[in-house]
């Protein structure tokens, strides 16, 4: 990023430039508020031009001797034009030479209007590229309205001048469009064989994206232990209303949950729907840090209207969407319970993953019991028959930030672990009925699919106990067993460095994972490489609530100059390389849309990670082999490489977590990846985490890449004996295998019954045909 427009004196205008009101704009005491208004009307808006002239927030990017067509953008928009014009071979020079003048705007509202009439001056048409509504469009167009026709020219933007949709109302629009619709306006006036390339291939790919759909899709989900598996549950026949927050999540999942509103807002609709509905109580999910910030007028808005609903206020000591950050302001649980009550609340109770560290119960109400937070299905449905509205503080941290905690030392780590037997599960799926965990994962066996306990992602809630199941095995006191490989440094040592790339242009990296496993950290890393090289480098990642195990990209663009880098998106059908972390994401839309079978090159992680799916569908189709298909599809046949990194990751470094590091590793090995190792390393030296595992991930990918045999050997080393289990194919092995358990379970008196039985049932069908 360049700062160094940004250094600059701030210029505030003369008496000459603008004529101040008496005493000046601000405000001041004893004022009435008519003057207030006066002043605003008057003279704080027209302050904002006078402003935004002198300090030339608004300018003209590029001017052309005879202009013709103009462009005014802004903001993101302003980077897609740029490169959108990059696209289509439209330099500088020859934007001059073809008539075309781009305006920049900074101030979006209100639009300053000398330097923007200036602006149009002399233009034939302008094209407005702003994302969302048309904010600027229409101050230009009321600016322009009463000039004389034959010389006010044409405004297109959203529309174009007969009605016709052009760019989007809604959402972001890609450089790929951009460059679509200004091709278009210009092709009156200016054609050339690489602009009409450029439209064909955006034409069809735009018909390609518009009908795909992806075979899997990984969505955010809950964190493995979170709290809100449990305290989102409403009884069978409950419904309840969502806020923000990470809770939000639930109306993705088989809990009875929708209609999402605004912070402050949780539950209010019921207020006006109650009288003119047939159910009579709701539930609504708020956040602590939501309710600090706003809540608190819901609940005052819903006992002022006398409603029956249940406030749940999920309190979970962070503010974990957004990554964990404290909850502003000092709010213990007691003083809640305290401020609902006095708000007027009919009830109100606190339930508690340990609800001993109560026992005093200092500051807390007498009317407000303390339970464990097993008693959630039972208080849900007294709020149920309690008139009024009643509160439910549900108390379980953060499973985020237990882990973070346990890592410092800050927190208890339970002396326990959960795994489950898949010898004696029979894969009925209580376990996530029980627990909504994503850390209960599908484990394909010779007879069926069972469940195992993934001990990387369990953030020991125990839950998934909760059921009748005996295959359910816990240790005490034990510890998981570190499968750290040997030392390695000499066979490091001799791995050969690739023939390195020549980078005369952009080069753009397509980072695909899930969300909280490192991904952005990769484009970090890749970015502050290629800064220690003097490249310029663009990032853009894309999370949201991807963090929360979803979809999580990371665009890396790196180039020699900063003529190529407009804009951090990697746009349609532009992507060089795709470091497929998860393959899941990316068959994704987003990252779909950047490959291309003649350009992009691919490194993929063959382990696929369950989608989230699994755990409200326990029979859900994973598509395992379409998504591999589409990914083939969409990226260069002789440049595609396969490794199962997650698998390597974890046996040689003891934690899946080095997976996209390692992944890197075997990128840069194949000569994919346009930066020195050493300043990758250096990178991984200063993000000051990790650092020699990191680097060590980094260099068993670069081994993995150039002698996957070694690696292997590396691996069943680790391993030792232990065998993979393979799924039989055919009826013989099946017969086989089946009747070898028999034997040992009992007798092989029992393994010939059985492979007695099975024959009588083959020869019954071969008599009655199919049947």
């Amino acid at each position: 990023m360049d700062l160094s427009v940004e250094n600059r004196e701030i210029l505030i205008p003369t008496d000459k430039e603008y004529q101040m009101p008496p005493g000046g704009l601000h405000i001041r005491m004893n004022e009435k508020p008519r003057d207030v208004d006066w002043r605003l009307q008057n003279y704080k808006l027209f302050a904002c031009h006078a402003f935004a002239r002198k300090n030339k927030i608004d300018r003209t990017v590029l001017d052309a001797p005879k202009p013709r067509f103009g462009i005014i953008t802004s903001g993101k928009s302003y980077g897609d034009v740029r490169q959108a014009l990059v696209e289509l071979g439209i330099t500088d020079d020859v934007a001059k030479k073809i008539g075309i003048r781009l305006y920049k705007v900074g101030m979006t509202w209100p639009l300053e209007p000398q330097g923007v009439q200036a602006f149009v001056k002399g233009l034939e048409e302008i094209l407005v590229v702003e994302e969302k509504r048309e904010l600027i469009e229409y101050q230009l167009k009321q600016q322009i309205f009463n000039w004389p026709s034959d010389v006010r020219p044409t405004v297109v933007g959203k529309y174009d001048e007969k009605g016709a949709r052009l760019l989007p109302l809604d959402n972001d629009q890609s450089v790929g469009l951009v460059a679509h619709v200004i091709a278009k306006r210009i092709a009156r006036f200016y054609k050339t064989p690489q602009i009409e390339s450029r439209l064909k291939f955006f034409e069809g790919r735009e018909a390609d994206i518009k009908g795909y759909t992806p075979p899997s899709q990984r969505r955010p989900y809950y964190c493995a232990g979170c709290p809100h598996n449990t305290s989102t549950k409403v009884p069978d026949d409950g419904f309840a209303m969502v806020g923000i927050g990470c809770h939000y999540m639930v109306q993705w999942m088989d809990r009875n949950s929708a209609m999402c509103t605004h912070m402050g807002g949780e539950g209010v609709p019921f207020v006006g729907m109650a009288p003119y509905t047939n159910r009579k109580h709701i539930f609504a999910n708020l956040g602590d840090g939501t309710y600090f910030h706003s809540g608190t007028l819901a609940i005052r808005a819903a006992v002022a209207g006398k409603v029956n609903i249940t406030y749940k206020i999920l309190y979970n000591d962070a503010v974990a969407m957004t990554g964990g950050q404290h909850v502003d302001g000092d709010m213990p649980v007691y003083r809640v319970a305290q401020q609902v009550m006095a708000e007027g609340v009919a009830k109100a109770w606190i339930l508690s993953e340990q609800p001993e560290v109560y026992k005093d119960r200092k500051g807390i109400p007498d009317d407000v019991p303390v339970l464990h937070r097993d008693y959630l299905d039972k208080v849900t449905k007294e709020c149920r028959e309690t008139e009024g509205t009643t509160v439910i503080i549900y108390d379980q941290t953060c499973a985020a930030e237990k882990r973070r905690r346990r890592k410092r030392g800050q927190y208890p780590d339970p002396d326990r672990r959960v795994f489950i037997n898949k010898s004696v599960c029979e894969g009925c799926g209580d376990c996530s009925v029980q627990s909504n965990c994503v850390a209960v994962q599908p484990v394909e066996t010779e007879y069926g699919r069972k469940r195992k306990i993934n001990q990387s992602m369990c953030n020991k809630d125990f839950s998934c106990v909760k059921g009748f199941c005996p295959s359910f095995v816990s240790v005490l006191g034990g510890e998981l067993k570190k499968t750290k490989a040997g030392e390695a440094g000499d066979i490091f040592s001799k791995i050969p460095d690739p023939k390195p790339i020549k980078l005369e242009s952009a080069y753009n990296i397509m980072v695909t994972g899930i969300g909280g496993t490192g991904v952005l950290t990769v484009g970090a890393l890749l970015g502050m490489a290629a800064h220690l090289e003097e490249k310029r480098c663009r990032n853009l990642d894309m999370t949201g609530l991807a963090q929360k195990g979803g979809e999580v990209l990371s665009h890396v663009r790196i180039s020699p100059t900063p003529d190529d880098l407009h804009t951090g998106h990697i746009i349609t059908g532009g992507a060089d390389l795709l470091i497929a972390c998860d393959i899941v994401a990316a068959v994704g839309p987003t990252s779909y849309e950047t490959l291309a079978p003649d350009r992009t090159k691919a490194v993929v992680n063959t382990n696929n990670t369950p989608v989230a799916a699994f755990v409200t569908n326990n029979e859900v189709d994973f598509h395992n082999r379409q998504v591999n298909d589409t990914l083939m599809k969409a990226v260069h046949p002789k440049g595609r490489h396969f490794v199962p990194a997650t698998e390597i990751a974890q046996t040689l470094m003891g934690d899946e977590i080095a997976t996209n590091i390692f992944m890197v590793g075997f990128a840069w090995q194949q000569g994919l990846i346009p930066l020195r190792k050493e300043s990758i390393d250096r990178a991984i030296e200063l993000n000051g985490v990790a650092i020699e595992d990191n680097k060590k991930a980094f260099a068993y990918g670069r081994l993995a890449a150039h002698d996957p045999d070694k690696v292997q050997q590396m691996v069943d080393a680790v391993k030792g004996d232990a065998e993979e289990e393979t799924i039989a194919t055919t009826l013989e092995k099946m017969l086989e295998r089946r009747a070898e358990y028999l034997s040992g379970y009992q007798n092989e008196a029992l393994a010939n019954r059985y492979k007695a039985l099975v024959q009588r049932v083959k020869n019954c069908r071969g008599k009655s045909g199919e049947q």
